[in-house]
């Protein structure tokens, strides 16, 4: 009786107070286990408190497992639950607060875009209409996406980039990442070739991962097709409407080349990631690879991430249908990881010829600000990659591409260099990636020139 001695205060309720003592007690050794408690009015009138206090702290310490009750046998502490005391652990060290220094500009960024051109209004109406006329949207959804919404895409993608799929290879995941796994789980054995100079998600994840990649070079026409065969590699990670960060467009006797590639070797397959193939300054945007696939061996991936919102994690894959039956008998039990909510209002703005108008739309507002960004840098250094997408390769010869940066990072910007993105591949000397999706283009003039001084500064 006198080892149960809390002191109460007006923290909380003397029943709260009362529980923590006791549970502080039990974990600490000071109750043992098996050990018996008093009876509840011989607490309360040891504590001078009501018989309700004490209740409601032993039924609270029943329930979750601290005491156990036995008919006529009172409350003992519950065997095996006592802990061995530790010392706690060090406080943390106090770090002195970092020299602050200025945030440096990312409006060079190759992720970027640019948010104020969301269509905020429209969204809002579809998001509401999905909301309201789609109550069975709470319920659980196909782990493959919406059926409607698989098949608004499949006839979008046919009509705009000339994919030739059905709604049943559609596959919906919360962005690349999570759908580049599943390609993963899908091909368990797969030697990937990957593009390098070329986007460093996927290597990551295969490293993260321990699988096996091989870099394979790209020339002015893409990924070399020989270098391919001679990699081992079982399946080849393309970007064959415009190639990151070279911004080479694959012209359609290579493509057949990787095609045969494909086809000659069984389990073989191409992985097209058609990014940033909406838009194009110098042609029509370049149909995609798959839909001259014949074969089966053409997975095609793409997201709404750069042309809507990086939030927006919306993105699919078509999958031949040798891989189709693989995904169904592994995953086909899952549910799906895109809103529901989400895919209708997508659907809708498809659609409705929303999408199609925002694309028409941004694609003018990019154009205007690749024009202002070239003007800019022209006639003190080399612009090349510039006809599609949202980047351009900036070359200044003879020049280092670490000091490069380190002068831009001086000069307040954020920029990249073409080396960041190789693994075996010698970039070009004194080259940058600069992206310009986030660079307004009244400001293209300012920011080039502070490149240029600070570029050329004694």
């Amino acid at each position: 009786m006198t080892e149960l001695t809390p002191q109460f205060d007006d923290s909380a309720p003397l029943y709260e107070q009362l529980y923590r003592y006791i549970v502080a007690q039990i974990r600490s050794g000071a109750l043992p286990e098996g050990e018996k408690l008093p009876s509840k009015r011989r607490l309360a009138e040891h504590l001078g408190v009501s018989l309700t206090t004490v209740e409601k702290s032993y039924g609270l310490l029943t329930a979750e497992g601290y005491l156990e009750s036995a008919p006529r046998s009172g409350y003992r502490v519950t065997p095996a639950l006592t802990m061995i005391p530790t010392e706690p652990p060090p406080p943390a060290p106090v770090r002195a607060p970092a020299e602050s220094r200025p945030a440096l500009d990312d409006c060079f960024s190759t992720s970027a875009v640019d948010t104020e051109q969301f269509p905020y209004a429209t969204w809002a109406r579809l998001s509401k209409e999905a909301v309201y006329e789609n109550p069975a949207l709470l319920q659980r959804g196909d782990g493959q996406g919406d059926w409607a919404f698989r098949g608004t895409l499949a006839s979008f993608l046919h009509q705009y980039r000339g994919v030739n799929c059905t709604p049943e290879q559609v596959v919906l995941g919360a962005g690349m990442e999570a759908l580049m796994w599943i390609l993963l789980q899908l091909l368990p054995d797969a030697v990937f070739a990957l593009e390098d100079p070329g986007y460093a998600s996927l290597r990551l994840l295969l490293e993260n991962l321990r699988r096996p990649y091989a870099p394979v070079p790209v020339d002015e026409r893409g990924l070399d097709p020989a270098a391919l065969r001679s990699s081992g590699a079982d399946v080849a990670y393309v970007t064959p409407s415009h190639q990151f960060p070279l911004g080479v467009a694959t012209p359609v006797g290579r493509r057949s080349e990787l095609l045969r590639w494909a086809y000659e070797a069984p389990g073989r397959y191409l992985i097209e990631d058609d990014y940033d193939s909406e838009f194009r300054y110098a042609s029509r945007p370049i149909p995609a690879m798959q839909g001259l696939d014949e074969g089966g061996r053409v997975i095609y991936v793409g997201t709404f991430s750069r042309t809507l919102a990086p939030s927006i994690r919306v993105a699919y894959l078509i999958l031949p249908p040798e891989l189709l039956k693989r995904y169904r008998d592994k995953f086909g039990h899952g549910a799906a990881t895109v809103s529901r909510f989400e895919q209708e209002a997508l659907r809708r703005f498809l659609a409705s010829g929303s999408y199609s108008r925002h694309l028409r739309r941004v694609g003018n507002l990019y154009r205007q600000r690749r024009d202002a960004l070239v003007a800019a840098l022209s006639g003190w250094g080399e612009v090349r990659g510039s006809d599609a997408g949202l980047h351009l390769l900036f070359t200044l010869p003879g020049r280092r591409e670490e000091e490069l940066k380190r002068r831009a990072a001086e000069a307040g910007y954020r920029v990249r260099g073409l080396g960041e993105y190789c693994q075996r591949a010698v970039p070009r000397p004194g080259t940058l990636v600069l992206g310009f999706a986030g660079l307004p283009e009244e400001k293209a003039p300012r920011a080039a020139e502070d490149l240029r001084r600070s570029f050329f500064r004694d």
